[in-house]
């Protein structure tokens, strides 16, 4: 066989898909996952499933550091299981020992958006903890000043701002293939 085959990206492990809420983890992930032909998990369905309850529900019983320890066990389960599209909460990311092992043991993608972006995207639905503030747009703006710096570790950056869902996903897959 002569000459050299395009580099086709390995998906002998999990596609990690950060950023904050809005950014499009979620709708981006599916339709990742199914392009690729692997499965697609949302961590904060598992964290639900595991609690027997919302998210909302466990911020508002148990509080916000008992939700990162849950976090934690599922995320670190989570990415034990091999090949997948992974879509995190937005503060999983943050927690260094969730970062490290997403950084070993998967590919990290960021998702990233603007403020703008991210505020009407999250104006539409509701169930986001972190925002039941008297100044959602406030709260999002300080999330991307304290978080964007520690995302930027992510190896793979795909701007969400102007993308439509399908050229997002059209940009991860050639990330993936630079990157493998």
């Amino acid at each position: 066989m002569s000459g050299t085959a395009p580099k086709q990206p390995s998906f002998n492990r999990p596609i990690v898909l950060i950023g904050l809420m809005g950014a499009g983890k979620s709708t981006v992930g599916r339709r990742l996952a199914k392009k690729l032909g692997l499965n697609f998990v949302d961590s904060d369905e598992e964290i639900e499933k595991a609690a027997g309850c919302s998210i909302e529900d466990i911020f508002d019983q148990f509080g916000e550091a008992e939700f990162r320890q849950g976090e934690k066990r599922v995320m670190e389960r989570l990415l034990d299981e091999g090949p997948m599209v992974l879509a995190t909460g937005g503060g999983a990311f943050m927690n260094s020992d969730i970062r490290a092992k997403i950084l070993a043991k998967g590919t990290a993608v960021w998702l990233k958006a603007g403020l703008e972006a991210l505020f009407e995207r999250t104006s539409r639905r509701g169930g986001r903890p972190l925002l039941k503030t008297t100044n959602p747009r406030k709260t999002l703006e300080n999330l991307i000043k304290e978080r964007y710096p520690v995302y930027e570790e992510a190896p793979i950056i795909i701007d969400t701002d102007m993308e439509t869902l399908d050229s997002a996903v059209d940009r991860i897959i050639e990330a993936l293939k630079a990157d493998a």
